[in-house]
């Protein structure tokens, strides 16, 4: 089985970027649609309604399939040997997408409460937090292709 993941390497790799591009994608984008949902829409009204098939939408058609096949990946070519135990940038990229994953359940849980109209979040606390998933993908793309630690 070990041979086969590892003739399938570059598969595997192609496939893990693949899924990092459009949980990326959403991770950016999810926050910005609660932004205007926090500003913009009234709870009940026919504005409330349209953000919440698009935030659940984006969340579970894109977002959770993607991260849990980019955690997969990884996972395996963790398995083939492609994380350096001993150096400090495969530790730096695993706590960055830890923390990425905890940045979308954080998602995943307001997404719920616009579902349930308690979002009590202002549009300016979904700004804020909309930096969160661009600083952890620059730290992981330095710490992968430059590793300067």
């Amino acid at each position: 089985m070990f041979e086969i993941l590892e003739s399938l390497y570059p598969w595997i790799k192609a496939v893990h970027i693949m899924a990092v591009i459009a949980w990326m994608a959403g991770l950016f984008y999810l926050p910005r649609l609660f932004v205007y949902h926090a500003e913009r829409a009234k709870v009940g009204s026919e504005l409330d309604q349209t953000f919440q098939v698009m935030e659940e939408k984006l969340l579970r058609v894109i977002m959770n399939p993607a991260m849990i096949v980019a955690w997969i990946a990884g996972l395996i070519m963790i398995g083939l040997g492609a994380f350096d135990w001993g150096a400090v940038w495969s530790w730096v990229k695993l706590g960055s997408v830890i923390l990425m994953t905890g940045a979308h359940g954080w998602m995943s849980v307001r997404r719920k409460e616009f579902a349930l109209g308690t979002n009590t979040r202002s549009g300016r606390t979904y700004r804020l937090f909309n930096e969160v998933p661009t600083v952890l993908m620059l730290l992981i793309v330095v710490a992968v292709v430059v590793r300067p630690f």
